[in-house]
């Protein structure tokens, strides 16, 4: 961002808080704080599967967890929910939450749920295809919602 939201003016970078922030260059008071995005993520469990879907944007080898913004005035736990059902048509139960991640790349803070579905799967027009896992074939990745993954691997591996 090059310019201030509240008066248009140009963005400085000034030391506030003991960070280098960007702020406006009048006296108007505006800080970009650039805070992380709260994201919410699903391990979507599916007649025994996970549920691994590919964002149209992504590359063709890459699929991850079903994932979302929170909208104003919604709860995480119920945008997951919303999630689930806007991206695969499916009707979701939270039975764990899983933990917070930050996903420093994206400046993000990752909420992550367990979530067991029903109904049929029926992609919308974000996602370009899914793939069904059984748990004890996926595997974690480095980045993003793969922390969240290993840590749900690890857990239901030591309670089965």
């Amino acid at each position: 961002m090059q310019y201030c939201l509240k008066c248009g003016n140009p963005l400085v970078t000034a030391q506030i808080d003991g960070r280098e922030r960007k702020t406006c260059s009048t006296s108007c008071g505006y800080v970009l704080w650039d805070n992380p995005v709260p994201v919410v993520a699903a391990i979507v469990e599916y007649n025994g599967a996970v549920v691994l879907v590919r964002n149209q944007a992504w590359t063709q080898k890459f699929l991850g967890l079903v994932t979302g913004f929170l909208e104003k005035g919604e709860s995480p736990d119920a945008a997951i929910l919303r999630e689930v059902k806007e991206e695969l048509g499916l009707d979701g139960t939270i039975t764990s939450f899983i933990g917070n991640y930050s996903f420093f790349q994206m400046n993000q803070l990752i909420i992550v749920y367990h979530i067991q579905a029903t109904g049929t799967i029926a992609l919308n027009d974000e996602l370009a295809e899914y793939k069904l896992i059984p748990p004890e074939k996926l595997r974690p990745w480095e980045f993003g919602t793969g922390p969240a993954v290993k840590d749900w691997l690890a857990n239901r591996n030591q309670t089965s």
